[in-house]
């Protein structure tokens, strides 16, 4: 396979595995999981571009910062079908719920949400939204998809730098990223800050330490990463770039 059908077929497989989103069917031999991780950053970009528009589209026929960052957060949440949410309520039930290693993988594996699951899901949501809407028309397009690689990009760095937790899920079959993938995700998250602006920095750190924080409860408590660790990642990373972006606008 050609390096340029190599690299649009890891792309489509990125978008057929973070989204619902048509990407169309994958030519045999198939990329493997491990080798789309370059292109999770590009994904967010697309889900950026959704979520931007439709809030610009909401802003402009007259609905408040509020229904506008609400319709935005909903369209985010239709375009990806909820994985990374789904993700966060899985990871806060396992974290919390379970009182050793097996018990927390097993909780995160229940599709039942519980009720650290529903808080840590219907608090994310709400600061999420309130974030959005109190930057209100400083919310742009731009900020959309700078956030939307940004966040994506703290996925890439924990399948980098943590084992999975499962011999088994998506966590495994992604497999720990290779230097060509994370010089990608380095371009493409300093390209995100650039366009933040001076904010853009802070922006990131923030992010990186919500990563951290994050990958390093999962490692303790799991001993690595599963596919609802990635998941929790990348909506909290998300949440808390909006949410700092809101705070320095003031």
């Amino acid at each position: 396979m050609k390096p340029a059908t190599a690299r649009i077929a890891e792309l489509q497989l990125a978008v057929m595995l973070l989204t619902r989103l048509p990407a169309g069917q994958l030519k045999d031999p198939a990329p493997k999981l491990s080798d789309a991780q370059w292109a999770y950053p590009l994904v967010g970009l697309i889900v950026g571009l959704i979520a931007g528009i439709c809030h610009g589209a909401a802003t402009g026929l007259g609905a408040s910062p509020a229904l506008a960052a609400i319709l935005s957060l909903s369209a985010m949440i239709l375009s990806t079908g909820a994985l990374h949410q789904d993700g966060l309520a899985d990871f806060a039930d396992g974290m919390w719920g379970g009182h050793n290693t097996a018990r927390r993988l097993e909780i995160m594996r229940d599709s039942r949400i519980g009720s650290y699951g529903v808080l840590a899901l219907g608090l994310c949501c709400a600061i999420w939204s309130a974030s959005v809407a109190q930057l209100a028309g400083s919310a742009d397009l731009a900020a959309f998809l700078a956030i939307g690689v940004l966040s994506r990009v703290a996925m890439t760095v924990c399948l980098a730098t943590m084992p999975p937790a499962r011999h088994d899920g998506l966590g495994a079959q992604a497999g720990r990223d290779t230097r060509a993938n994370l010089t990608v995700s380095a371009f493409l998250a300093l390209a995100a800050v650039i366009v933040l602006g001076l904010d853009g920095l802070i922006v990131m750190l923030v992010v990186a330490a919500v990563t951290f924080v994050i990958a390093r409860t999962a490692q303790q408590r799991v001993g690595g990463q599963t596919g609802d660790v990635l998941g929790a990642v990348q909506f909290l990373a998300e949440t808390a770039a909006w949410a700092t972006l809101a705070i320095l606008s003031n």
